[in-house]
């Protein structure tokens, strides 16, 4: 057997988001044997200790680069990279890297990957002339690969890569309302008011804890606090109310096999419920939050359409509670994450 070779694993890993860290789990599970991999991070201690990997610093261009030029492939890992909604300077540091490394001559993967939202024409421009130097893709929904297609690259297509982690049995009859929430612009403080009323309805009725999972240590940490110094929280609410910190894809699983009920937002908070079978319910602030939720048969209030009444929404989640998720819905979508292992089969 000849020594082992070197992948570039690029994604928001370490940056203290729960999702992300699930996207490494999965693509670590699924990087065939005989390659090493060397993962772009912000906290490269917490990465190192909690996955064993080698790792570089994601946010210096130079640091990632000469990174690359050990590696004998290059692999942007899961999430929707190739987007301009977080910058322009975003967009530009992955076509760099896919660049470099076709120029070397090296593998280039887009692993599980979703496309956009590309709001500037040249935006679109440039990863469509990027996408066909990429050696292959896969690709996490249906609009980004017919995107990809319709500009004449073929790929793959299958379910979001976290679906591939290993499923738990649900445990959760009975158990506590487990909130992933996060601020969006589509919530101001009369939408939130309503949600809050829905939810201190709905703890009220059926007598639960309401625990606030923060995903996103950074933006979601506090928000119940936020709320309550808004004066937006009911105190039936409130006094229901914890915040349940968790710091692994392992541990979030743990709390939503106990659950009662999920209300998600965060797009990968609504997949590890799923595969812990838990009952959920989606907010949708994004279009990839409410194709996962259909995906799963999954009840979901769309945030930028108007809200229901408070009564109407605490009777949909209500009529939820302790319905575990669909087993043939769930093994749907596992079967359709095997795309992006077999995607990976093009460096063996």
């Amino acid at each position: 057997m000849g020594a082992s070779r070197q992948a570039l694993l690029c994604g928001y890993y370490g940056e203290h988001n729960i999702g992300d860290d699930a996207l490494l789990a999965a693509l670590l599970l699924q990087l065939p044997s005989g390659w090493t991999p060397l993962v772009t991070g912000y906290d490269q201690a917490e990465l190192e200790q909690r996955f064993g990997v080698a790792t570089c610093p994601r946010r210096s261009l130079k640091a990632v680069l000469a990174a690359l030029g050990r590696c004998q492939a290059l692999i942007l890992g899961g999430g929707s990279l190739l987007q301009d909604a977080t910058s322009w300077r975003s967009l530009i540091y992955y076509v760099l890297l896919i660049g470099a490394a076709r120029l070397a001559g090296k593998s280039v993967l887009l692993w599980g990957q979703g496309l956009g939202p590309l709001r500037r024409r040249p935006s679109r421009l440039l990863v469509r002339l990027s996408l066909p130097l990429v050696t292959a893709s896969s690709w996490r929904d249906p609009a980004s690969a017919a995107q990809v297609r319709r500009w004449g690259v073929p790929c793959l297509e299958g379910s979001d890569p976290v679906w591939s982690l290993p499923p738990l049995a649900w445990r959760g009859s009975g158990g506590p309302i487990v909130l992933c929430f996060r601020s969006s612009p589509l919530l101001g403080p009369a939408q939130w008011r309503l949600v809050l009323e829905a939810l201190a309805d709905l703890a009220t009725r059926s007598d639960r804890q309401v625990l606030w999972l923060p995903f996103h240590r950074g933006q979601d940490t506090g928000l119940l606090e936020r709320l309550k110094a808004q004066g937006l929280v009911p105190e039936a609410l409130a006094a229901r109310s914890c915040e349940c910190q968790v710091t692994s894809p392992e541990q979030a699983m743990e709390v939503f096999a106990e659950a009662g009920l999920v209300l998600a937002m965060r797009l990968h908070g609504l997949i590890l419920a799923a595969l812990a079978s838990a009952p959920c319910c989606a907010l949708s602030y994004d279009p990839k939050v409410a194709a996962a939720a259909r995906a799963i048969a999954c009840p979901c209030l769309d945030l930028e359409a108007p809200l229901p009444a408070a009564p109407l929404l605490a009777e949909t989640w209500f009529s939820n509670l302790d319905q575990s998720a669909d087993p043939e819905r769930i093994a749907a979508q596992r079967q359709a994450a095997n795309v992006h292992a077999a995607l990976l089969q093009r460096l063996a």
